[in-house]
């Protein structure tokens, strides 16, 4: 597939996978369904879907992980500079040690911490929204396949 084909697909994942967790968002006000961390993914899931970084066990459990330090830290640590600084190298090395590693989750400790989420955090927005992009995830990598065999089939 060409790199505009690529780009422009990709892109249209990012904003589909954005867009429905925004929009679901505002159906209700209850549940909170986005997280600044998630552009990122984005970029990871859309953009280099065959990365290690950006495979859905790295999605999901990288966020799940690192959301579950940064809570820790809120409701039996404290939060300070020091631990803002205990908390981030504790998720890389987490994620290391798991191989669940995705650089966007790096960020989620951070803002558990700076907001002081509670624990319902870990399933919305951090769990749902996971599995949302990465639902997305499949189905813009199976357009990506399907559109490349199409230009194999024409070449042929």
């Amino acid at each position: 597939m060409n790199k505009l084909a690529f780009a422009l697909i990709s892109g249209l994942g990012a904003a589909l996978a954005i867009g429905l967790l925004s929009f679901a968002e505002t159906l209700q006000s209850e549940i909170v369904l986005l997280m600044v961390p998630f552009g990122a993914t984005a970029v990871l899931v859309f953009g280099v879907p065959d990365s290690p970084l950006a495979q859905p066990k790295n999605v999901i459990f990288g966020h799940l992980l690192t959301c579950a330090i940064g809570l820790y830290f809120v409701h039996f640590v404290g939060v300070t500079p020091l631990t803002l600084a205990l908390a981030a190298g504790l998720a890389v090395s987490g994620m290391l040690l798991t191989k669940t590693t995705h650089p966007p989750a790096g960020a989620t400790p951070l803002l558990v911490m700076l907001t002081g989420q509670d624990w319902d955090f870990l399933i919305s927005p951090v769990l749902s929204g996971a599995l949302i992009i990465v639902a997305v995830g499949k189905l813009i990598a199976l357009m990506h396949k399907r559109l490349e065999r199409q230009q194999r089939a024409a070449l042929d």
